[in-house]
């Protein structure tokens, strides 16, 4: 797995397959290899230095959160009531546990984390807020920022 203290040297190739692979990783290597400009055994070689480097960290289809009745997004701001590397990890493994925390940042500001939630309707989100996000390790406060419109999302 790429180490995050040392970003992997790529080349023209390795970004143009990058890039292709982010518009549509369902290509077959044969296809992969055309779009890129490289013969085929070439382009596996580097698809596979890819992918054992941590790099392209995985294939998955890309769902529409709304077509499954997930377009309630809420924003938690969460300050910690003890910010030491235990209580840190701690509060980190919890809130991975959080099937509904779709991304989890810590932030140099006022508060310590920012939270994306993802879930059915704002009645779901308080319960989520109330049961689960308030319950994890140290925290301290909360704060909410509901979305309206999403307006870009490159996922």
């Amino acid at each position: 797995m790429a180490n995050a203290n040392k970003p992997v040297e790529l080349d023209e190739f390795d970004r143009k397959i990058i890039a292709v692979l982010q518009e549509n990783g369902r290509l077959t290597v044969t296809e992969l290899a055309t779009r890129v400009g490289l013969s085929k055994t070439p382009c596996q070689v580097r698809l596979r230095r890819l992918i054992d480097s941590g790099v392209i960290r995985g294939f998955r289809a890309s769902v529409d959160p709304a077509a499954l009745g997930l377009d309630h997004v809420a924003f938690a701001e969460v300050k910690l009531s003890d910010t030491r590397e235990a209580a840190l990890r701690e509060f980190n493994a919890a809130v991975r546990r959080i099937a509904e925390v779709e991304e989890c940042h810590m932030i140099a500001s006022s508060f310590d984390y920012l939270l994306k939630v993802r879930t059915t309707d704002i009645r779901r989100y308080r319960l989520v807020l109330g049961e689960k996000i308030s319950a994890l390790p140290h925290v301290a406060s909360t704060s909410t920022f509901v979305a309206m419109e999403t307006v870009k999302d490159d996922r």
